[in-house]
């Protein structure tokens, strides 16, 4: 995984289309991510613990797993309690709408039956398409489907060599068979590592995409900008003019590690709440174990966050992030005529918020209890007895006499000399 940022200006027909093809996704703001594969036999990282050559780059130590071992986990791999549906199942329990799952990593192992390689996971003993699964359940159970793909491959030898545009008649081959072999494919969540649009070929690449699934959502990591930004285990900064999307991972690595350090439940809903604020979308991580299940640990703590999102979910689904900048007492979100105040830390007895261009006629506080709203030309003041604060977000929910989009609290703010 690594974080790159584009901010390129599209044609108003491109910015139109990518607009209709962002629609769901920004409607959708919380989706699953899974890095699984042989590696997590060993419980290390997956791709980076491989150690031995990584073309193309200058680290100055390499994975601590010998390559000769790393390369033939897959021999051993035999997930035999892999069940795809219970996977989704997961997800949508969790309030997820979307599913990205690595389809190949850095280390150059496939998780799908392509046809140009045999370093993949029909050549294990476990010998099923872990693909072909997950798009089976994905497409019956209404779970948009993803895959994240790693131009770069360690594995792969001619990758970075005289011979590399060989290995990129092989990526392009096997996003081809990605994209014609399972059925509708939402996402397209490449990881190039830093590499150039040149590396990668990437504008033939994306025309190929776009001819076979023109509905696609593409990032921005494979030297282009494509369609949305992604900031990795960090909420991305308040954006609204570009769509943007924070990687997170439930503990503390991609792959499962026995004992990782977990995020609580109100870290999770935190993150959930300041990336959905700041107008982003949520790719959730977790890391199955060896034997193809889900930790029970963290399937409980996906199911804690579903749960909140069942009872506050309006607050998030459909919003948009804002009007207020996010800020340490919390962030905002809004539909229509209404704010969302998920108010996260109470340092202050009254948050203070910048003046907006609408009145508010009525509050309530949506996870209960009533707030105290006072409304001027300087500030907005909302207090909330000790009594109904919630201890993990308590929503402030605030109607307007018009539309949020057009309140412009930085406006008012700026007209009124604040900083």
């Amino acid at each position: 995984m690594a974080c790159s940022s584009w901010a390129a200006e599209a044609p108003a027909a491109d910015a139109q289309a990518t607009a209709e093809r962002m629609a769901w996704w920004r409607e959708a703001k919380f989706g699953l991510f899974v890095h699984w594969g042989p590696v997590s036999l060993t419980g290390g990282e997956i791709g980076w613990s491989r150690g031995g050559e990584r073309r193309g780059r200058k680290d100055k130590h390499t994975g601590q797993t010998p390559v000769e071992i790393y390369d033939n986990l897959y021999k051993k791999f035999n997930p035999t309690e892999f069940d795809a549906k219970e996977w989704i199942a997961i997800a949508k329990a969790a309030g997820m709408k979307y599913l990205v799952f690595t389809s190949k990593h850095h280390d150059g192992f496939s998780m799908f039956d392509s046809k140009l390689t045999d370093y993949k996971i029909t050549n294990s003993p476990f010998k099923r398409d872990v693909v072909a699964e997950l798009a089976d359940a994905c497409h019956e159970a209404g779970i948009r489907l993803g895959f994240y793909y790693s131009p770069p491959d360690w594995y792969h030898r001619d990758y970075r060599t005289e011979n590399h545009d060989r290995y990129i008649k092989f990526l392009h081959g096997q996003i081809r068979e990605l994209m014609t072999n399972y059925g509708r494919v939402d996402i397209m969540w490449f990881d190039g590592l830093g590499g150039s649009a040149k590396d990668w070929d990437s504008e033939n690449l994306f025309k190929i995409i776009r001819r076979l699934q023109p509905h696609i959502i593409i990032n921005n990591r494979a030297g282009l900008p494509g369609d949305h930004d992604t900031p990795e285990q960090r909420i991305g900064r308040f954006q609204t003019d570009r769509a943007w999307e924070s990687c997170i991972t439930i503990c503390r690595q991609w792959a499962w590690k026995p004992d990782d350090q977990m995020k609580s439940f109100k870290e999770c809903i935190h993150t959930l709440v300041r990336v959905v604020g700041g107008d982003g979308n949520l790719l959730f991580n977790v890391g199955p174990m060896p034997t193809g299940e889900i930790e029970p640990r963290q399937v409980a703590r996906l199911k804690e966050m579903g749960a909140w999102l069942k009872k506050y979910g309006e607050s998030i689904y459909g919003t948009r992030g804002g009007p207020f900048r996010t800020g340490p007492w919390g962030a905002s979100t809004y539909r229509g005529n209404t704010i969302y105040v998920h108010i996260l830390n109470w340092d202050e007895e009254t948050i203070m918020l910048p003046p907006i261009e609408k009145k508010i006629v009525s509050s309530s506080v949506l996870t209960g209890g009533t707030a105290d709203v006072k409304q001027s030309d300087q500030a907005i003041e909302i207090s909330v007895a000790a009594a109904d604060r919630d201890p993990v977000d308590t929503i402030v929910v605030l109607q307007l006499d018009g539309s949020v989009a057009e309140a412009n609290p930085e406006n008012r703010r700026r007209s009124q000399g604040a900083r």
